[in-house]
């Protein structure tokens, strides 16, 4: 039986400016099963007469929950398979709520190609605006060398 070798881009493979987008619509389903996954069940996610007491009137996605979908983009596309996320800074703008559809996006902005590290502009929006932004940090592999 052949091992079959999963990888997504080599670091030479990367050029500033490369995107990946991926999106997900909100559910409670999604939520509830992201607090039994966590363990935060905060009324804010989980409550519906207690957010309608808040500002946002409802209940509201965990941020960290939107943020996944990054975490996503770098594991199965850009770089994809084989990367390692080493770094995450975000800043939180709005929440996303059940039957939002969450749009997720990391794009290259740095190569460090002696470290195999890069640096990734990252964003989630819903309908277009900015709920989360921030960068990524994460190390990429540098091509095999071939036996000659």
């Amino acid at each position: 039986m052949t091992k079959k070798t999963i990888h997504g881009y080599y670091l030479e493979d990367l050029s500033l400016g490369m995107f990946a987008e991926t999106s997900m619509v909100v559910s409670a389903e999604k939520i509830e099963t992201f607090a039994e996954l966590t363990g935060d069940y905060n009324p804010i996610h989980m409550d519906a007469e207690y957010a309608a007491t808040t500002p946002f009137g409802k209940r509201i996605a965990h941020g960290a929950l939107s943020a996944s979908l990054i975490s996503a983009i770098l594991g199965n596309d850009l770089p994809g398979p084989g990367a390692i996320f080493t770094e995450l800074n975000m800043r939180f703008r709005k929440p996303a709520f059940i039957d939002d559809e969450i749009v997720a996006r990391a794009e290259v902005v740095e190569i460090k190609e002696k470290y195999g590290h890069i640096k990734m502009k990252v964003s989630c929006s819903v309908n277009g605006k900015i709920i989360i932004r921030g960068t990524a940090g994460v190390m990429v592999e540098k091509r095999p060398v071939e036996n000659a």
